[in-house]
């Protein structure tokens, strides 16, 4: 039998608590629910529903207040909704709606190959919903095809890429596994959680890991083998 995901809630309950115990800066950085009417002007703005799960973890805390605190591994910081709008409408300024039309059905396999695509870039459907210092995204993908629900990496240089670490199946798949490597104190692919000495959490990169994605060289080395983001 499958193991069953737990919810965003019962993710973000375990984050909370360990938080609060060994790295109480970054707890404490934790911005309160987010309003209901900010989510309903950011759907307003990208023009459709947010998925529940990301709705869900806007409603638990509206991003981080603290720039400084990452909580996500590779020093991704989640975004409020406000700023899950104003990052939205700049991304979608990139996507080249011509060349996507032209390969058409090319565009999704050559993504599922290879695990990247600058073609995909600014995509509308793609919703950043964390950033992190050097401008890359974490994405939610709202396609209504085989990746909806996937969280996947961008970078204005390489595009878009399609982690292959179970990890980014879901958010709450990447919550529950985040959850699950600060209770434990075990590596997320090449991640593994520590905290500095003013009581926040960051991750150290291991050059060692599970194998990733299938993508260019150069995208993988900054990745690192476990096809999770490197830490800048």
């Amino acid at each position: 039998m499958p193991a069953v995901t737990a919810s965003i809630s019962e993710s973000w309950t375990r984050i909370e608590n360990w938080l609060a115990e060994h790295a109480p800066a970054t707890y404490a950085a934790l911005a309160p629910p987010a309003n209901p009417a900010d989510i309903v002007a950011a759907e307003r703005i990208v023009g459709r529903p947010l998925l529940k799960p990301l709705v869900t973890s806007l409603l638990r805390h509206d991003g981080v207040v603290d720039p400084s605190c990452s909580l996500l591994p590779g020093a991704y910081r989640p975004m409020s909704a406000r700023e899950t709008a104003a990052d939205w409408q700049r991304f979608k300024r990139f996507h080249d709606k011509r060349t996507e039309d032209m390969e058409g059905e090319e565009v999704d396999h050559d993504f599922m190959r290879t695990g990247s695509s600058r073609v995909l870039y600014g995509h509308p459907q793609l919703i950043p919903f964390a950033r992190e210092p050097g401008g890359g995204h974490l994405l939610l993908d709202h396609r209504p095809e085989t990746d909806r629900g996937r969280v996947h990496q961008a970078e204005a240089t390489e595009g878009v890429r399609r982690g292959s670490h179970e990890a980014w199946a879901s958010l709450p798949t990447l919550m529950e596994a985040i959850a699950t490597s600060i209770e434990t104190n075990q590596p997320l692919g090449n991640h593994t959680p520590a905290v500095d000495e003013e009581q926040r959490l960051h991750w150290d990169v291991s050059p060692t890991g599970p194998s990733g994605p299938s993508s260019p060289s150069a995208a993988a080395d900054r990745r690192g083998p476990s096809g999770l983001p490197h830490n800048r």
